[in-house]
């Protein structure tokens, strides 16, 4: 068992749409020790780990990287414990591994990946 599980990876050719999904324990989403923030985070070949998009618990506010915004939707569903990535047109540079990220924090940056959960990541494979 773990506290973050992401689903939904797999290839697609550029300009294809896909689905990631993370199910998460109920003391990250549903409890007293809900997290503040929770994210989608890639791994792109020779790159650093990088933020994708955010919600806040409690302003619900959403928040997107500039290759994301416009053609990525993060959401969640509090009664199924899950978060979600809806990511529309994608092109070869989206290709990487997907993390689910959970931050206790309310105040440090959305984008960083400092004192986060993690979970094991799902690949996304994109062709041109």
């Amino acid at each position: 068992q773990e506290p973050l599980v992401e689903s939904g990876g797999g290839s697609v050719q550029a300009g294809g749409s896909m689905n990631l999904t993370c199910v998460g324990s109920e003391a990250i989403f549903g409890s007293i020790f809900d997290s503040c923030l929770l994210a989608w985070f890639r791994q792109s070949p020779g790159k650093e780990r990088e933020g994708v998009a955010s919600i806040y618990k409690y302003s619900s506010a959403k928040y997107y990287s500039d290759s994301a915004k416009g053609r990525f939707a993060i959401s969640r569903d509090n009664g199924k414990n899950t978060l979600y990535l809806h990511m529309l047109d994608l092109k070869p540079e989206d290709t990487g591994i997907y993390y689910c990220a959970a931050d206790l924090r309310c105040g440090a940056p959305w984008y960083s990946p400092d004192s986060k959960t993690w979970g094991l990541g799902t690949q996304v494979t994109v062709s041109s």
